[in-house]
């Protein structure tokens, strides 16, 4: 993963709470730079003031958007005309937008064609095709989750769960057969495969796939507590097959 990738990070107001603001700047640092940091909505509105107390900590660039006509959203068409400029100035390697509204789906799927890295983040009401004309998509329920959950002691077998899934969130039985697939389908001659090699086939599976929508810090841990794969460890490397 390039740590030195340039993102614009695009935030829709109207859809996403102050309260998430710490978890998606966080976020953001595993994959990248933020070197734009917008946010849109009618600042007039009283409903956004809880997000002007953070704005200044976060050195985010608020931008006002008038609704012009009821029933119309302004807010997303300043959003995608400003992401729009931001591609063709070629100054960012990646985008982020961050909205629970399937209206940025085309703006998503755009930018990838122009070889943009997007990563979505949304509550777990983001419909399901702004999801998946994402690279990657995160859940702002269960970054803020793992932010505050506690460290447990080595040693303490986590049980695989899920708590408060999505509607169309891939559940456990699904994950098992498609890592299962994968397996066989890129395996070497004695099954075995690259555990991050497995990780990467799973996200382009599945944009949402989080090992922490399932409790989980790490992909090793979580597949391992799924019990139907071997895992081994040579030096720096970690290789996954399927159970006979």
């Amino acid at each position: 993963m390039d740590k030195d990738k340039k993102i614009a990070v695009l935030i829709d107001a109207d859809n996403v709470s102050e309260k998430y603001i710490k978890y998606i700047i966080d976020e953001i640092s595993n994959h990248g730079i933020p070197t734009y940091k917008r946010i849109y909505g009618d600042w007039t509105k009283p409903q956004l003031a809880p997000w002007k107390n953070v704005l200044l900590n976060y050195s985010i660039n608020p931008i006002q958007q008038y609704n012009y006509t009821t029933g119309k959203n302004s807010t997303d068409s300043a959003l995608i005309i400003d992401a729009m400029d931001i591609l063709y100035s070629n100054n960012v390697d990646g985008f982020c937008i961050v909205s629970s509204d399937s209206d940025f789906t085309r703006l998503a799927a755009r930018l990838r064609e122009a070889g943009m890295f997007v990563i979505g983040m949304g509550e777990k009401k983001t419909p399901t095709p702004f999801i998946s004309a994402c690279e990657k998509f995160k859940y702002l329920e269960v970054l803020a989750s793992m932010a505050s959950k506690p460290i447990e002691p080595k040693g303490v077998k986590e049980v695989p769960r899920q708590e408060n899934p999505k509607v169309g969130m891939t559940n456990i039985g699904e994950l098992i057969e498609t890592i299962k697939t994968i397996i066989t389908e890129i395996s070497d001659e004695d099954g075995w495969v690259y555990l991050a090699e497995l990780g990467s086939n799973l996200n382009k599976r599945y944009p949402d796939f989080d090992t922490r929508n399932y409790g989980y810090t790490k992909l090793a841990p979580f597949v391992s507590s799924l019990g139907h794969f071997e895992i081994r460890s040579d030096k720096t490397l970690k290789y996954i097959r399927n159970k006979e």
